[in-house]
């Protein structure tokens, strides 16, 4: 399996402040970006509905990288350089929608989590919702500003970013392995009702 390294380095990083998903809307975000905060179904799903199928993938990197601390206690995953990284951006036509960092420990990536290596730029969430043992085990939420690293990632393409950008991250179980997702929404879908 040949992965290659990403360029970035995660020493001395901030992290946003996640917390707890609750059905209270979190103070300083819109009702736009709150529904999608609270999305139950696939962030696929209602993205490419949202879209009217104008839905692409844009694979940004994947490889080894080393997980944020609070993404290995998460993760469980030992050793930091043992985490294969997956960044993608959604994109609906020509606007990014959202930026998406997907992580897995090298450890568990045999049998079905093997599959998930070779995705390119297939959407993760295609395989994940149509696994019926897929399972959600946490959500968090944040608001992510430009002193936190996940948002030099996910705006790195705007000429003009946001001052803040507000983000969720899933903890899934599938194929007797744990994933992370992490699923920062840009301006463009943040004005968006789903």
């Amino acid at each position: 399996m040949m992965f290659r390294r990403p360029k970035h380095v995660f020493s001395a990083l901030r992290e946003p402040r996640w917390t707890a998903l609750s059905s209270r809307r979190l103070s300083g975000a819109s009702a736009a970006v709150h529904a999608w905060l609270t999305d139950q179904g696939s962030l696929t799903r209602s993205v490419i509905a949202s879209c009217h199928h104008r839905f692409r993938v844009d694979l940004i990197e994947q490889g080894h990288a080393c997980a944020l601390p609070s993404e290995a206690r998460l993760l469980a995953a030992g050793a930091p350089q043992a985490t294969l990284v997956r960044e993608v951006r959604l994109y609906c036509g020509n606007e990014a929608w959202v930026f998406a960092r997907t992580l897995m420990p090298m450890a568990g990536l045999y049998g079905p989590m093997r599959a998930l290596t070779q995705l390119g730029r297939r959407p993760l969430g295609e395989v994940l919702f149509s696994d019926p043992t897929t399972r959600r085990l946490q959500i968090e939420v944040a608001r992510i500003t430009p002193r936190h690293h996940l948002f030099a990632r996910a705006t790195a393409h705007l000429k003009c970013p946001p001052d803040a950008l507000w983000g969720r991250r899933t903890l899934f179980a599938y194929g007797g392995e744990r994933i992370l997702v992490n699923e920062l929404f840009l301006p463009q879908i943040a004005a968006l009702r789903i």
